[in-house]
């Protein structure tokens, strides 16, 4: 071989060096793989569950493991077999979900299932800061787990994704709700929740402005229900008249205006903002006052309700009776179409969860995402929720300086 072919083969072998190879540009871009588990909630009465089939079909197509408590996803319509078929592994024990690298579920963990833990991990789900207690908090910190809260996850925009999808579909379900109850299928009054020719309308008192209002309020005004909304702001009453674009009754909480309403109301729901104390609560006296057989639903019942009378129930006991009025209370309504609530859950999870992994762990990701750092009340152990801290006496940080340790 001459100099000049051997050198005219080194260039094309460097040439050939430089050439990128298919297989490696792969693992490349899809980044640290994740073992995910999600464990059943019935047992919790909650039916929704954070991913379908579809999305681990999805997740497991980029190399993440998922893995399933058996009847995970069975109140949802989702079989053991589908997610089985979608590349999941079905597991018997609640221990082998919660031994994996980040934890889904809908509901939040109690002390028992604290100590199943192996420590270290990442942990979704919602907060529901009135199914904590100072242990719980201090458990989860001593096992030096990372914990998100669902209900406080922003995006860029700082909009919360997963609270204004629940929002909407409780709106939606609280109508259809007030309908069930108010018939005699559930010993109601045999009262049509909307409108027949010749027919006085039924009518709906909404407490706040809300996601949950607005698609309330929508709902409603197409069953052709006379609907009256209040709310301690003229501003978020008139913006709520914007996005229904239709003229609705509205007022503040003038006592005698309020009063009134409630007294020929068909139903009342309490909807004001979320992640926030109602800043008005509808007095026991005004509720005795109420029609008997009317119904309310309280939407804001895990924040301590928008009603003096309320007390939190759940989908097996979904109701009482106070004073004549049936009392609708559960904190998770969604979970009555749990399917398509998963399917909304799995709509927001699944660009979290592969970003997660293509940036390399959920450190990067917190250290990235200014929006899903506001999810995050627990880092590695260490309280970062102000308004948990000052709840349980319990020393908190800032997750900003935190991050330049970690």
């Amino acid at each position: 071989m001459t100099v000049k072919e051997e050198s005219r083969e080194s260039v094309s072998v460097s040439k050939t060096m430089l050439m990128p190879k298919e297989e490696m540009l792969e693992i490349k871009t899809r980044g640290q793989r994740i073992k995910i588990g999600i464990p059943s909630d019935f047992s919790k009465v909650e039916y929704r569950v954070p991913l379908t089939p579809q999305a681990v079909d999805l997740l497991t197509s980029y190399g993440h493991e998922i893995y399933i408590e058996t009847n995970a996803g069975k109140m949802a319509s989702y079989s053991d077999q589908a997610y089985r078929e979608a590349g999941a592994v079905i597991v018997e024990k609640k221990e082998e979900v919660f031994q994996c690298d980040i934890i889904l579920r809908v509901a939040p963990f109690e002390n028992d299932e604290i100590d199943l833990l192996r420590g270290g991990q990442v942990i979704f789900s919602n907060m529901q800061i009135q199914a904590h207690c100072r242990e719980s908090m201090q458990k989860l910190m001593q096992k030096k787990v990372t914990t998100i809260a669902f209900e406080n996850i922003e995006n860029e925009y700082g909009f919360p994704p997963i609270v204004h999808q629940m929002s909407q579909i409780a709106g939606i379900t609280a109508i259809t709700l007030a309908s069930e109850y108010m018939s005699k299928a559930h010993n109601g009054k045999g009262v049509l929740f909307g409108e027949v020719t010749g027919i006085t309308p039924a009518e709906l008192v909404i407490i706040g402005t809300s996601t949950a209002a607005e698609y309330a309020a929508r709902a409603a005004l197409n069953l052709g229900i006379l609907v009256k909304v209040f709310d301690t702001s003229v501003y978020d009453l008139s913006k709520l008249e914007e996005k229904l674009g239709r003229p609705v009754f509205t007022s503040v909480f003038y006592p005698k205006v309020l009063k009134k309403a409630l007294l020929s109301a068909d139903a009342v729901i309490g909807a004001m903002m979320f992640n926030t104390t109602p800043k008005f609560k509808v007095s026991e006296d005004l509720i005795k006052q109420m029609k008997e057989g009317s119904v309310i639903i309280d939407l804001n019942a895990s924040q301590g309700g928008c009603f003096e009378t309320t007390r939190s129930t759940d989908l097996n006991n979904p109701t009482y009776i106070q004073h004549g009025v049936v009392h609708y209370c559960v904190p998770n309504s969604p979970a009555i179409v749990a399917r398509t609530a998963s399917i909304s859950f799995s709509n927001t999870l699944i660009p979290i969860l592969l970003a997660i992994g293509d940036i390399g762990g959920m450190d990067n990701y917190i250290k990235n995402s200014k929006g899903f750092r506001k999810g995050v009340y627990i880092y590695h152990g260490i309280l970062t929720n102000n308004d948990i801290g000052n709840l349980f006496n319990i020393p908190s940080k800032d997750i900003e300086l935190l991050l330049a340790i970690f």
